[in-house]
């Protein structure tokens, strides 16, 4: 038999498995990796989180509010094609015929006084500090597809191009035809939807839930009355509920958009609850909690709904950009938010008279709602596949 001082002692690094089990994850650390991996669904979770920031904070940081009007500045796009007068100084003459002056940051300074309009020679003067500035037209008359659009004379200067096209500094996104500045309009609008937004997630949490949940617990009688109830309610179109609530109320304002939601929204998220109730109430630590004598309330808080809450929350994603664009339809047609508060369809519907014009006054609003819809349903849809485990991929 050997002696016991043959054996060498095995170094403690090598004493670990060459296999190293990972760091075991709880249910919800498990969902936040999954929905991390998919790249949509963080893409969808950065364009929410950008539009809670836009809506919140945004108003803070810009010096207009939502109804501030500027009349001179009316019209104005993002980019200006501006005329070099000086060193310092430019032109930008709008649709209206207004002589703007900016400084060469691209800020607006002030309108210049129209002094004279010669209509029979189409040449209108403006007075910047005493000097003329002459607006030419004439060449339209004699040259209607000349690549000129008008010259400007300063000085016995003339300039018959732009000189530039310059970021307006003071309008970012530009202004509408009252002069505001659609850009604060945008952030007071993105407000609104977040309320109204909130508004349907509460709505859905605390009357779908417990309705649908009570529904799919209860006796196939009081199931059968209270889905009958929800058939009911949802048979009649939203847009009649607004119509009613307005010759009700007397008025057409946010409170009447959350008050129709309140009255609605909630029916497909009882639907849903139900359903997942149904499904598990017969199952076994459902009947253990009943032979123990724990009450039905404390059935459904405890051990029902926490066991349906993937369904819910990807239900609860899905339904809130369903709800921003119901409050941009109705704004759009009329019947939602009144002036002179903003909202995105409401900015929308005052843009079409001017759409060929000025397509911006359109573009910017319908892209809002549609990044804003596109964010919730990414996200929703990530959600969807991280909690459900017949989704999953890995």
């Amino acid at each position: 038999m050997s002696n016991m001082r043959d054996f060498n002692y095995v170094d403690s690094s090598k004493k670990q498995d060459s296999e190293q089990i990972r760091e075991s994850l709880t249910y919800w650390k498990d969902v936040w990796r999954r929905l991390k991996g998919n790249l949509l669904a963080m893409i969808g979770l950065g364009g929410v989180i950008l539009v809670v920031l836009f809506g919140v904070v945004g108003p803070y940081l810009t010096p207009y509010g939502y109804q501030d009007q500027q009349n001179d500045y009316s019209n104005l796009p993002p980019k200006l094609t501006v005329y070099q007068i000086s060193d310092e100084n430019y032109v930008y003459l709008t649709q209206s015929y207004y002589l703007l002056l900016l400084n060469s940051d691209g800020e607006l300074v002030g309108r210049l006084t129209n002094t004279s309009r010669d209509f029979v020679n189409r040449i209108y003067h403006y007075d910047f500090d005493g000097e003329d500035i002459a607006i030419d037209y004439s060449y339209r008359i004699y040259e209607p597809d000349g690549e000129i659009d008008y010259t400007v004379t300063y000085q016995g200067e003339t300039t018959t191009l732009p000189t530039d096209k310059i970021q307006n500094k003071t309008f970012l996104l530009g202004s509408d035809h009252l002069g505001r500045d659609i850009l604060t309009r945008l952030m007071y609008g993105a407000r609104i939807s977040l309320v109204i937004s909130l508004v349907a997630a509460i709505v859905n949490l605390f009357i779908g839930v417990i309705y649908g949940a009570i529904s799919g617990f209860a006796s196939s009688r009081t199931d059968n009355i209270m889905m009958r109830v929800v058939d009911i309610i949802n048979s009649i179109p939203l847009v009649i509920y607004v119509i009613l609530l307005m010759v009700i109320l007397d008025k057409s304002n946010i409170w009447t958009i959350i008050l129709a939601i309140g009255t609605v929204y909630w029916v497909g998220m009882a639907r849903l609850v139900r359903g997942q109730i149904i499904s598990l109430k017969d199952q076994e630590f459902v009947l253990a909690a009943r032979v123990i004598g724990v009450s039905q309330g404390k059935i459904i808080a405890r051990h029902l709904i926490p066991n349906s809450l993937g369904p819910i929350i990807v239900s609860l994603t899905m339904s809130i950009p369903s709800a921003i664009f119901t409050e941009a339809f109705l704004s759009f047609i009329g019947i939602g938010i009144s002036a002179p508060q903003a909202s995105w369809g409401t900015m929308a519907n005052e843009a079409i008279a001017q759409l060929e014009q000025y397509p911006y006054q359109m573009l910017l609003p319908a892209l809002a709602i549609g990044i804003t819809v596109l964010s919730f349903n990414f996200l929703g849809d990530g959600l969807r596949s991280a909690l459900d485990p017949r989704l999953r991929k890995g």
